[in-house]
C-alpha cells in the first residue's frame, strides 16, 4: 500500500497553520473541481485533495497522521504500525462526509468511508456510548487507545496513562495538550474491549461533562501470544526429551509448573493447561506449543555423539517426499 503525503497533496509545511490549510484547500478546489476544471487528471486530483483535507482540517486525524513522519522511502509498502494511534483523546465530532470514496491508505488509518468522516484511528467510533445528542446540556463523549502489558488483564490494577489531546492554538498551529488519567484495569479485559471513565470527557461549560471511553489493546509479551481468552507458549524441548518422555518445569501466569512430555512428542504438538489462560468466569487455556532444540555440535565430543546418533538410529527426515537421505 502507498504512504500518502497529505502535506504534499495541499502544497503546505507540516506546521501550516490551520488557515494555511483552508487557503490552499479552496485554491486548489477551484483549480481542480472536475465541473469546471480542464486539467486532464482532475477528477483524481480533487478526490486526493478532498481526502488530504479531511485528515489535516481535523486537528484529532492530523496529529495521529503526523506520528507516522514522512512515510517509508519510495517504493517501499506501507503498514501502520500496530500501536498507530494509541495515546490520543479524540471527540465525537462529525461533519457528515461519510458518503466519499476513500483511499485504501486512510481507510487503513482512520477505518472504512462509512463513519471515517466522525472517527479517529480505526476503532475510534464515538456512536458507541455517546449520548450527548440525545441530551443537549451534556458534553460530548471522548475515546482513547491504550496499549497494555498483559499483565494488567491477568491481574488487574491500576495503570497510569497520558492522553494527549489536539487542538489548535491561538495563532491557527496543532498542539497537544497531556492529561495523565490512574485508571482502574479490569482483570481479563481483551483486547477490542473499553474502560468507561463518567464524567471525564468534554465539559459543555455548564452542566454534565461526558464520558471517556478507553479501547485497550495488548504489546506483544516475551513469552504469552494471546488469542481470545487462550495463552499460546512455546516451550523448548532438547530432543531426547521429546522422544524419551520427560517433565520440564514451564512457566504459567501463575507460576512455575511441572508438565509431563510425552514419549514421540514432534515440534508443534500442542499440550493444554486447562484454566490458565486469561481470568473470566471461565477462564482461557494455556497451550504449550513444543519446539524441538538441538544441542549445538560445537566440539569434538558433541560432533561425536551425533555421528554417533546417526549410524544408530536410521532416520531419512524426508521419507514423505519420495527421496533417499
Amino acid at each position: 500500500m502507498e504512504f500518502k503525503d497529505y502535506y504534499k497533496v495541499m502544497g503546505v509545511a507540516r506546521d501550516a497553520t490551520e488557515a494555511q490549510i483552508k487557503q490552499a484547500y479552496r485554491k486548489l478546489a477551484r483549480k481542480y473541481h472536475p465541473d469546471v476544471s480542464k486539467e486532464k487528471d482532475a477528477e483524481a486530483r480533487f478526490k486526493e485533495l478532498g481526502e488530504a483535507h479531511e485528515v489535516l482540517k481535523t486537528p484529532e486525524k492530523r496529529a495521529a497522521y503526523d506520528q507516522l513522519g514522512s512515510g517509508p522511502r519510495p517504493g517501499e509498502n506501507f503498514r501502520p504500525p500496530p500501536d498507530w494511534g494509541s495515546g490520543f483523546e479524540f471527540s465525537g465530532a462529525g461533519d457528515g462526509a461519510s458518503d466519499r470514496d476513500y483511499s485504501e491508505f486512510f481507510e487503513s488509518l482512520f477505518g472504512g468511508a462509512a463513519g471515517a468522516a466522525r472517527r479517529g484511528p480505526r476503532g475510534f467510533d464515538p456512536g458507541r456510548g455517546d449520548r450527548a445528542q440525545g441530551d443537549p446540556g451534556r458534553g460530548p463523549d471522548h475515546h482513547a487507545k491504550v496499549i497494555l502489558d498483559l499483565e494488567a488483564t491477568l491481574q488487574g490494577g491500576s495503570r497510569t496513562f497520558t492522553l494527549r489531546v489536539p487542538e489548535i492554538d491561538a495563532e491557527g498551529h496543532l498542539i497537544a495538550k497531556e492529561r495523565v488519567l490512574n485508571v482502574q484495569i479490569p482483570k481479563g479485559i481483551l483486547p477490542g474491549q473499553t474502560i468507561r471513565l463518567a464524567g471525564q470527557g468534554a465539559s459543555p461549560g455548564s452542566g454534565a461533562a461526558g464520558d471517556l471511553y478507553i479501547e485497550v489493546d495488548f504489546q506483544p509479551h516475551p513469552l504469552y501470544r494471546p488469542d481470545a481468552r487462550d495463552l499460546y507458549l512455546d516451550l523448548p524441548v532438547a530432543p531426547w526429551e521429546a522422544a524419551l518422555g520427560a517433565s520440564v518445569k514451564v512457566p504459567t501466569p501463575g507460576g512455575v509448573v511441572d508438565l509431563k512430555i510425552p514419549a514421540g512428542s514432534r515440534a508443534g504438538t500442542k499440550l493444554r493447561l486447562k484454566g490458565r489462560g486469561i481470568p473470566a468466569a471461565t477462564p482461557g487455556d494455556l497451550y504449550v506449543v513444543l519446539q524441538i532444540a538441538l544441542p549445538p555440535a560445537s566440539d569434538e565430543k558433541a560432533k561425536a555423539a551425533y555421528r554417533a546418533l546417526a549410524e544408530a538410529v536410521p532416520f531419512n527426515p524426508r521419507a514423505h517426499l519420495g527421496v533417499s537421505p
